[in-house]
């Protein structure tokens, strides 16, 4: 009887452990919820200036002088950025060609700051950039 008795009560336990341990935890969220979190990450982070100058600087290994050339002309191109977001009046290919034209002119007065081996850095960087974001549209 005794054994009978411990049998069904480890079992219950061994149950509910399983249960336990298949059931989705309410502290992190679903598969769902984690993609649209992370998709929402792009979404919600502003473009910084000083996060970009700074890893320009890192990654071209600028000077102090060329990071202050360069802030400047990231600081306007947000502003131009967040600008043509905020005209309802362009149709969504024209505002694609300003945003292209921007982002052009504003890598061309970086590239005006740098060196000819920071220069070859930088156009690189652009390259994987394109390449990254070709490979992430395809892949949608």
């Amino acid at each position: 009887m005794h054994t009978r008795t411990i049998s069904m009560l480890l079992g219950a336990v061994l149950a509910t452990g399983v249960a336990l341990a298949q059931a989705p935890d309410q502290n992190q969220p679903s598969g769902a919820a984690q993609a649209t979190q992370s998709n929402n990450v792009r979404e919600r982070r502003a473009p910084n200036p000083d996060r970009m100058a700074q890893h320009l600087a890192k990654k071209l290994n600028l000077s102090n002088d060329q990071v202050a050339q360069i802030k400047p002309v990231l600081e306007d191109r947000v502003q131009q950025i967040q600008a043509l977001r905020a005209d309802t009046s362009l149709s969504q290919q024209a505002r694609r060609d300003k945003a292209h034209q921007i982002m052009q002119d504003s890598n061309n007065r970086i590239e005006a700051a740098l060196n000819d081996t920071q220069k070859q850095q930088f156009d690189q960087m652009l390259q994987e950039r394109r390449a990254h974001h070709k490979s992430q549209t395809r892949a949608e």
